[in-house]
């Protein structure tokens, strides 16, 4: 018996689709037999939510001490360092006390500081890239954004293009990923390290939604490259028709409205977004008279909802946007929530934050024309708000047309004898292949 270890990066967004992975990969090990465990490493305050997934016998989920500091967001946070040196001491202690021999390591490329530890240990390491194939090929060309003197913005009134990254469209300047220089000298400086000790890397994306992206990555990089799709929880892709769970307050609504009626509102963590501008996004959802559900994970919003709103906590936001009376999205463009659109079917209204958001955006908004820009200013106005919502929610044709083809495309891709389900067979093929006598 031997197992694999999966370590995400430690926030929601990336632990999320490395755990589905891990279950795909589980699965396809217990059909063929094999003793494989799956391991995932967490901080000890994940542990609560992994404890919702379903026991599986092969999947384990190891925790390793809280972090001193907990884990901040920007890279440019004076405790991003020591965090990662905390993680690394607490991985190093983890894989020398390890019960069970360690086959590879799956490792999100946020945890750079992981692949020394494996290294020096002779461990295959799997690089795990949790964002658009875009965003990667963008950071990859960090050196020649600076010696071109591209004006770095972190909010919406830049102008001009960037119309030099190849695999890339002309992208404004006010589509670059916040505090720049930091995340792109950061991963363009540990690049030839962390390639080095790479056995593979795998992209969370499809060929067919970021050809250009792709075709550049599997040009430039020396190692394999495999295209495991859009990861999404083990459950049908069909539509919900009613929810079928009365005990559930924001199911039982959704149950009670017209179908496509629903504009179904996530934007993550709100303490990212000004408590202005959330009070005048929930004035311009009530002007707009569309009935909208908004999710707020970590926090809550204050305020009346007015005749035609819903507020939670938290929802399953897969049960949400395949609900039948959701008819839009109005997102912060992550990564995850993206995908889950295009599989669904479900058109996008635009509000980037942050990180990979914006040109997440620029992906939605203008290469694959399935949703619309709600952020037209770094503040957006009720008034601006509500009358974008309503000519939204009016689903123009057109629109719909690239919704669907996409879907299509997307469904295809990820269901079985799809490109996906094959790149991931590959790469256990590979792994049972090839790694062993990589360190002799």
């Amino acid at each position: 018996m031997d197992q694999v270890i999966l370590l995400p990066y430690l926030t929601i967004g990336h632990i999320i689709p490395l755990v589905q992975l891990c279950y795909n990969l589980a699965t396809r090990s217990r059909q063929k037999k094999l003793t494989t465990v799956y391991t995932v490493v967490i901080t000890e305050n994940w542990l609560k939510f992994v404890s919702t997934y379903p026991k599986q016998d092969n999947v384990r989920f190891v925790t390793i001490p809280n972090p001193n500091p907990a884990p901040p967001f920007d890279p440019n946070h004076p405790d991003y360092v020591p965090l990662h040196k905390s993680l690394e001491t607490s991985f190093d202690r983890l894989l020398d006390s390890t019960d069970l021999p360690v086959k590879f390591i799956i490792v999100d490329v946020m945890m750079l500081s992981v692949f020394d530890a494996a290294y020096k240990r002779k461990i295959p390491a799997v690089s795990y890239w949790p964002m658009a194939a875009s965003m990667f090929i963008l950071l990859y060309h960090a050196r020649l954004m600076e010696e071109r003197h591209a004006i770095y913005q972190t909010d919406a009134s830049g102008t001009g293009k960037v119309d030099y990254i190849p695999g890339l469209s002309p992208i404004s300047l006010a589509d670059l990923p916040s505090s720049p220089h930091h995340i792109f000298y950061n991963f363009e400086r540990n690049l030839p390290n962390w390639i080095s000790k790479s056995n593979c890397l795998l992209l969370t994306t499809i060929y067919e939604l970021e050809t250009d992206a792709i075709n550049k990555i599997l040009a430039k990089l020396p190692i394999p490259v495999y295209l495991v799709g859009l990861k999404i929880p083990d459950l049908p892709l069909q539509p919900n028709l009613l929810s079928n769970e009365p005990s559930c307050e924001y199911l039982s609504w959704l149950d009670s409205k017209p179908q496509k009626s629903v504009l179904y509102v996530s934007l993550g963590y709100l303490a990212l977004v000004s408590v202005a501008q959330i009070a005048e996004m929930l004035a311009g959802l009530k002007l707009s008279g569309v009935n909208f559900l908004w999710a707020t994970p970590g926090g809550h919003l204050n305020g009346d909802f007015g005749s035609n709103g819903l507020a939670v906590g938290w929802c399953d936001q897969w049960k949400v946007l395949s609900h039948s009376s959701v008819g839009g999205f109005l997102s912060h463009c992550g990564w995850n929530s993206t995908k889950q659109s295009l599989l669904l079917g479900v058109p996008m209204l635009t509000f980037p934050i942050a990180e990979d958001q914006q040109i997440n955006r620029k992906l939605i908004f203008e290469d694959w024309k399935n949703g619309w820009n709600l952020k037209t200013g770094s503040f957006v106005s009720r008034e601006t708000i509500a009358m974008i919502v309503r000519q939204f929610m009016n689903l123009e044709s057109e629109l719909m047309i690239n919704v669907k083809r996409l879907e299509g495309i997307c469904r295809e891709n990820v269901e079985k004898g799809g490109r996906a389900d094959n790149e991931i067979d590959c790469f256990i093929r590979e792994s049972e292949k090839n790694w062993v006598q990589d360190f002799i």
